[in-house]
């Protein structure tokens, strides 16, 4: 237990980390470390990452590891169709979907299938994708930017699992619903803003 409380901290104080510049310019706008602290940033991309995980960590066997692979994986996908500039229609209304529907299946503390949750995970990590591959600038280094954010994904779903586990049952598994509840709560303020 002491060792899981110290992987937490250690995630949270390098998602808190600042990149440092030493070289100021648009190199860098689009680097590892910016496309690393990018999901850090964003209210909605940040609830829905840590809602799979959550909802895997509730769900257990295959779907720990099988949701989070499925969401990286095709964030990628859709990273890719954005920054190739593909029109993809109900895109911002898609994020919002995923982090009320994330919230309310880890709230429900549904019992999915795995592939039937690895499907609806992966659609809407295309969307996530999307928005972010559409908003590169031509010629930024896409490769590293995505990969950074790829990476910090993977950590998020991690805490979200990890903290799903850790609660196990009884009163803990009750405080995972409570946060899935503030998750989906959340989506529907940001859809209504």
């Amino acid at each position: 237990m002491t060792w899981t409380r110290g992987a937490c901290v250690a995630a949270l104080a390098l998602a808190a980390a600042t990149p440092a510049l030493a070289h100021p310019g648009a190199d860098h706008v689009h680097s590892l470390a910016t496309g690393f602290a990018h999901p850090f940033s964003g209210f909605d991309h940040l609830l829905a990452m840590v809602a799979v995980g959550l909802w895997a960590g509730m769900t257990g066997g295959r779907a720990v590891w099988a949701w989070p692979a499925a969401f990286v994986s095709l964030m990628l996908v859709g990273g890719a169709i954005g920054a190739a500039h593909v029109t993809v229609p109900y895109v911002e209304s898609g994020i919002l979907a995923s982090v009320i529907v994330l919230g309310i299946a880890v709230t429900a503390s549904l019992r999915a299938p795995t592939l039937l949750g690895g499907i609806v995970i992966g659609a809407f990590a295309l969307l996530h994708g999307y928005a972010h591959g559409v908003e590169l600038p031509t010629g930024a280094s896409a490769v590293s930017f995505m990969s950074g954010f790829a990476l910090a994904t993977a950590l998020l779903h991690s805490i979200g699992a990890t903290a799903a586990i850790v609660a196990g049952r009884g009163a803990g598994r009750v405080a995972v619903r409570v946060a899935g509840a503030l998750v989906a709560v959340a989506g529907l303020a940001l859809a209504l803003a």
